[in-house]
C-alpha cells in the first residue's frame, strides 16, 4: 500500500513549470531551442552523381541524382527546378532526386551551371 503525500515538499520537487514555455515532445527542449527539426547536410564527398536507372521500375527509365550537398528545403527546391528544366515529373526520396526519363547530359550541364560538382555515374 502506497501512502499519499501530505504536502508539496513531500512530492520531491518541481512538478510542472511554465518558465520556458512549450517543449518539443521529441527532444524535450524548449521550442526555440529544438534541435530535432534542424536539417543536417548529408556527409559525403560533395560530388553529385547522376545516373540512369531502369531496374525495378517496369522498364521505365529514371535519372537519379545522389550525393547533392544540400539539406531539407533547399534539396526540395533544387529537385523542383530540375524537374521543371527537364519538363518531366519526378520525386525526392531519401535524399535522392529521381527524374523521369533519360536526362543525364542535361542534368550534368544544369548542375554545373548551378555550381555543383557533378559526375556521370554508372554505365
Amino acid at each position: 500500500m502506497v501512502k499519499k503525500a501530505s504536502s508539496f515538499a513531500a512530492l520531491g520537487g518541481l512538478v510542472y513549470s511554465t518558465d520556458s514555455g512549450r517543449h518539443c515532445p521529441d527532444c524535450r527542449q524548449p521550442i526555440d531551442a529544438c534541435i530535432c527539426k534542424q536539417a543536417t547536410v548529408p556527409a559525403g564527398d560533395g560530388i553529385a552523381r547522376v545516373r540512369r536507372e531502369s531496374k525495378g521500375r517496369g522498364g521505365k527509365t529514371v535519372t537519379t541524382i545522389s550525393g547533392v550537398p544540400l539539406a531539407g528545403d533547399e534539396l526540395k527546391e533544387l529537385a523542383t527546378a530540375l524537374k521543371r528544366r527537364c519538363g518531366t515529373g519526378g520525386a525526392l526520396k531519401d535524399g535522392v532526386i529521381e527524374i523521369q526519363g533519360d536526362h543525364v547530359d542535361l542534368l550534368l550541364e544544369e548542375l554545373a551551371k548551378r555550381g555543383f560538382k557533378a559526375k556521370k555515374s554508372g554505365g
